[in-house]
């Protein structure tokens, strides 16, 4: 594929992306992935995910021995149109267990469903995709607002790893795209070891080096 100007990019000092002018791969040449049409599941609105999902309780004992707590109410959320399981069972309350539940299945499904990369739409169909464009404007220039506190950070590791996926774990391209630099993103994905990994996947599938 011929390099054009717009896909050339340099890693950031301290990013473990060795500096090195970075090109699109073709296509037909990504990493093979779980991908489905979007709004990406971990962007949709609570009670629309959870609308997708079947809840189960269950008992399960705590710490202790014989005198265990056994009225921690486990929980587990299975997403039905993936299959993917968010649990919790380290609270004492179903309440808890059922926000902690939600959460890892938000995380599960940013990490392991891939939707359309903003690299494969053009600006106008972004801007038509009411939810994506609204993470993507508020956190563009912003990733240093995403910490683990944050409900919005499974959304916006879905939208990274969509895009990482498409240039082949480049985040010189992908900073590009949301307008920081290259370390604001890989210390963005390296905060959540399992999508660290993935992009790691990415990366060597294409025969690049392992990010630190």
């Amino acid at each position: 594929m011929s390099e054009s100007k717009s896909s050339k990019g340099f890693a950031d000092k301290g990013s473990g992306e060795k500096p090195a002018q970075a090109e699109m791969p073709a296509v037909a040449d990504r990493t093979p992935v779980n991908s489905v049409a979007g709004p990406h599941f971990a962007l949709l609105p609570i009670d629309t995910l959870l609308s997708q999902c079947e809840l189960r309780t269950q008992t399960r004992s705590g710490p202790g021995g014989q005198h265990r707590n056994k009225t921690s109410s486990g929980v587990f959320l299975t997403h039905r149109p993936t299959g993917i399981v968010g649990e919790a069972t380290e609270l004492r309350s179903q309440a808890g267990n059922r926000a902690v539940a939600l959460e890892r299945l938000r995380y599960r499904l940013a990490i392991e469903v891939r939707t359309v990369s903003a690299f494969d739409q053009p600006p106008e169909r972004i801007e038509a995709d009411a939810i994506q464009a609204g993470f993507r404007h508020r956190y563009r220039k912003h990733l240093n607002r995403m910490n683990d506190s944050n409900p919005d950070k499974p959304a916006i590791l879905a939208l990274l790893l969509n895009d990482l996926h498409a240039t082949g774990g480049q985040p010189s391209l992908v900073a590009k795209q949301w307008g920081v630099s290259t370390t604001s993103v890989v210390n963005l994905v390296r905060s959540v070891p399992q999508a660290f990994a993935t992009v790691n996947r990415f990366r060597a599938h294409h025969g690049r080096s392992t990010l630190r």
